[in-house]
């Protein structure tokens, strides 16, 4: 996962970058209507201003630095213009957005002017680009030139609304001046679409591998800490010190009396300790903000130690403002030495904004070492409200624990007692890791769920004996030298973890140790070799990244992988069509690459190193469940059901995909401090997952704008058929069938709704749910209702 800066919005406008596209969205941006006439732009000419820029345009900067200007003194027609001009070397636009219809031909043309504009390393120049749409851009215009006409003739295919970019640089930076009139987007040409489809059973594709439905967790934001483990205290090992803007702690007393100690610390760096005065006034630490639920216990523990005079001790659990809203734990017999205190809790009452204070009234100094609080129907560390959504969500493989933040992680620093676990700062996002969830725990959380793990090492900052020790720490046997320390850790028997990754997106600068390919592809090797040298079982992922970086990869280290991991991300697109497309073509994209590369690549002969897509998913909105954790709404689903349905065409290349992540961050789960609810894109995969089949037949017809699969289940006794629906109406779908007879009803799973931004909120009652439709009709015609993905198990007549 590529990192990404936190979302500013400037002038109302929400950019953001996307690994290996700069794509950029609008919060709330709306396409322009047309006015009457061919030009489907609205102020083509910039003689309408909304303030300091033309009405209907915005600007957008990729790589700054540049000017954006309306010039009254220089046009093509008219008084105006449009301006850039960059000293230091931009990357930036002017942007419309445009409605269009969808599978049509259209014309894209405008004048462009340019001043001493240079290019600099891979950039264009001055041009007209469709964004977010490969290879759809007219010439560009560099140098010293007057008004130019440059144009683009396109299909629109599967968008029925682009963004216009008068673009300056583009892909690069450039330097220089160019200005944009009379910009005009006119159809040519539109084709009626009458969606029909017609299914084969009789001609089935290479199986569905069970791995499309795989799921990544990383140690970033609430993903793991504050969403799947259970722990309610942040910073528990107080990484940062008592009081710091950083530090979730509070003082009780005076602050001049809360010091943290670095010579006498439990675990890390140091402990708070706090000084009392002797004169009754309390002195303590704590944490609020905190969950608690009237009925419910809460269990944890403290390690703490305390001079004779500051005893007793007192521990707090309070929810509530009156004296009787806590439940007080006495600390009495402890010494200078630290010592481990069981904390049990049960709340009288519930609260959001509950607390744990930890104070006392006595003299002398107490220090605390670390301290832990969870709900006690924990299951072994794990929230039960969220393992019971993972376990519907059925996913059969996890690849864990990142991301790049595997990249500046030390596998160690997560076995052994977890008070003894260093706290550190996250290497690759913000906040604590506080390392409570390591390789026991995450094979643990595996065991819980039913599911394969897959786990990445370390080659971004670590070494190939690094991660040789942690293959034989978790597979080797008890007699070897990793096997008996894990056994001294409470394992005995190896887990035999199948899958594992060799970095994470190594081929970007933001990587923490990232290098060149060459240099990259001998330490892949290397890694490789002391990997399979302790288990030669383990299946291993490479890094890949379409393009240069896969292909070095493939030609150099083909011996030394079995898949070949590719990533995307895609933002909000305009026009629904146009946003749920997105998804499927970028899996077609890697698809297709890869399918070439068997053919042009020699390494490759008789070999089927086959596609790991481990992250894959929307990425855009603000962060509403902490860091990275964007909203997705009704429209994200039907992607990630198309998205699906292309994995399924593609069976016989992609062998695994992890949509990223699974639980906040960008997830297909969302939590509050006591719930758990399904996103519309984990209604998805849950559906699919649990219903659709196994082998996929053909469909062949011209069913745009729908999106249609079709696979078998059961050993061939039912017969699943799923369909998109991108569009606001209701669009009725004629189907023919061979190979096969039909019956005149099946069951449907339905996901629908009026809003394309309809959401589901945890612990409310949900927007957008799974309707089972027990006999729905079904046969030679479907009728699909508007924003649904419907899904069919159809009994075959024998």
């Amino acid at each position: 996962m590529k990192r990404i800066q936190r979302p500013a919005f400037v002038l109302g406008v929400f950019l953001f970058l996307l690994a290996g596209f700069g794509m950029f969205s609008r919060v709330g941006a709306r396409p322009q209507m047309p006015v009457s006439g061919s030009n489907a732009i609205v102020n083509p000419s910039f003689e309408e201003l909304a303030g300091d820029v033309p009405k209907g345009w915005r600007k957008a900067t990729w790589q700054p630095r540049a000017v954006f200007e309306v010039d009254s003194s220089v046009a093509h027609t008219g008084k105006r213009s449009v301006k850039i001009s960059s000293a230091d070397g931009g990357d930036v636009s002017w942007s419309a957005v445009v409605p269009v219809k969808p599978y049509s031909m259209y014309k894209l043309s405008g004048w462009i002017k340019t001043q001493d504009l240079k290019p600099v390393g891979g950039a264009k120049g001055a041009l007209f680009n469709l964004h977010g749409l490969d290879g759809f851009q007219t010439i560009a215009v560099t140098g010293t030139q007057d008004w130019t006409k440059v144009e683009l003739v396109f299909d629109t295919e599967a968008n029925d609304a682009v963004q216009v970019n008068c673009l300056f640089g583009g892909w690069g930076k450039a330097t220089g001046t160019a200005w944009y009139d009379d910009v005009e987007l006119e159809i040519v040409s539109t084709r009626t679409l009458n969606p029909r489809a017609a299914i084969d059973a009789s001609k089935t594709g290479a199986p569905i591998s069970k791995y499309i439905y795989g799921q990544f967790i990383e140690h970033l934001g609430r993903c793991i800490y504050q969403g799947i483990w259970a722990e309610m205290l942040e910073d528990r090992k107080f990484y940062y010190p008592v009081a710091d803007k950083e530090s979730p702690w509070k003082i009780i007393g005076d602050p001049r009396n809360v010091r943290m100690n670095p010579i006498l610390p439990y675990v890390g760096v140091h402990a708070p300790e706090i000084r009392l005065k002797g004169n009754g006034e309390a002195g303590g630490i704590y944490q609020d903000n905190l969950a608690a639920v009237k009925g419910k216990g809460y269990i944890g523990r403290i390690v703490i130690a305390a001079d004779p005079g500051a005893l007793p001790i007192q521990v707090s659990l309070i929810w509530g403002p009156g004296a009787a809203d806590r439940q007080t734990i006495n600390l009495s017999e402890l010494n200078s030495s630290y010592r481990s205190v069981p904390l049990n809790f049960n709340a009288e009452g519930s609260s959001e904004s509950g607390r744990l204070e930890i104070v006392s009234k006595g003299a002398e100094a107490f220090r605390v070492g670390t301290v832990s609080l969870m709900p006690a129907d924990n299951v072994d560390g794990f929230r039960p409200e969220v393992l019971k959504v993972l376990k519907e969500l059925d996913s059969p493989v996890y690849r864990w624990p990142g991301g790049n933040f595997v990249s500046g992680y030390n596998w160690k620093d997560g076995i052994g007692e977890s008070d003894r676990r260093p706290p550190r700062k996250n290497p690759a996002w913000l906040g604590v890791e506080h390392n409570d969830v390591g390789i026991h725990e995450f094979l643990n959380f595996c065991r819980l769920i039913g599911t394969d793990p897959y786990v990445s090492v370390n080659s971004g900052q670590g070494n190939e004996g690094l991660a040789a020790e942690e293959v034989e720490y978790v597979n080797g046997a008890a007699d070897t030298a990793m096997g008996k320390w894990r056994a001294g850790n409470g394992r005995s028997e190896p887990w035999g973890v199948k899958f594992w990754s060799i970095g994470n997106e190594m081929y970007g600068n933001w990587q923490l140790g990232y290098m060149p390919l060459q240099d990259y592809a001998k330490k892949h090797n290397r890694f490789a070799q002391a990997m399979w040298a302790k288990d030669s079982s383990i299946k291993l992922i490479a890094v890949g990244a379409v393009g240069t970086w896969s292909e070095g990869m493939l030609a150099n280290c083909a011996e030394a992988m079995n898949y070949l991991s590719e990533h995307f991300y895609c933002g909000e697109m305009p026009g629904l069509i146009s946003h749920v497309a997105q998804i499927p073509r970028n899996v077609r994209r890697i698809a297709e690459a890869h399918r070439k590369y068997r053919t042009t690549i020699p390494a490759l002969q008789g070999k089927d190193i086959r596609v790991a897509l481990d992250e894959w998913n929307y990425w855009y909105g603000p962060y509403v469940y902490g860091e990275l954790g964007t909203r997705y709404f009704l429209k994200d689903a039907l992607g990630i059901a198309a998205g699906l349905h292309e994995y399924f065409r593609q069976s016989d290349i992609i062998y695994m995909a992890n949509y990223a992540q699974t639980v906040n961050v960008i997830g297909a789960i969302k939590t509050t401090k006591t719930a758990a609810e399904f996103e519309t894109t984990g209604l998805v995969l849950k559906l699919y997952r649990a219903h659709y089949g196994t082998i996929p037949v053909k469909v062949s017809g011209a069913a745009e704008p729908l999106d249609v699969a079709a696979a078998w289940k059961d050993g061939k006794k039912v017969l699943t058929v799923a369909v998109v629906n991108p569009t606001k109406t209701a669009l009725t779908l004629p189907l023919s069938f061979s190979g096969v007879s039909i019956p005149k009803s099946a069951k449907l799973y339905l996901i629908t709704g009026t809003d394309e931004k309809a959401y589901n909120e945890p612990g409310k009652e949900p927007a957008v749910k799974i309707q089972e439709i027990n006999s729905a009709p079904f046969g030679t015609k479907l009728t699909l209702p508007p924003i649904s993905v419907s899904l069919y198990e159809v009994q075959v007549v024998k």
